[in-house]
């Protein structure tokens, strides 16, 4: 995999991804978390607020900026709310899937 350095507003990770669309998703992931009940070992509001009270949450601008380490003239840029309309359907697919295993919906 390669490595790419993300950022929009205040949000810089370095995210290791397939592509730099797949990095910039896993970025909005790490911001998402911060203030929704994403997994099932979710953090009380408390549990957050102290996590990240003293980093600060990550606001999002309206682009997000991916570029491959160590080749930066070759960033890409999209638009955060296109990469988190993916990131939505990504997890409501998975919601479904999950309801549908608990449900027997699914064969194993």
């Amino acid at each position: 995999m390669t490595q790419y350095i993300v950022q929009s507003g205040t949000l810089r990770t370095t995210v290791d991804a397939e592509n730099s669309r797949k990095a910039a998703l896993w970025a909005v992931h790490q911001a998402m978390q911060q203030v929704l009940p994403i997994d099932d070992q979710a953090q009380t509001v408390a549990q957050k607020t102290e996590a990240f009270g003293s980093h600060g949450v990550h606001i999002l601008d309206r682009e997000v900026h991916v570029s491959e380490v160590g080749h930066p003239a070759a960033a890409c840029v999209l638009l955060t709310m296109e990469v988190v309309r993916q990131w939505n359907d990504m997890f409501a697919a998975l919601d479904r899937l999950e309801r549908l295993l608990q449900e027997g919906g699914l064969a194993a």
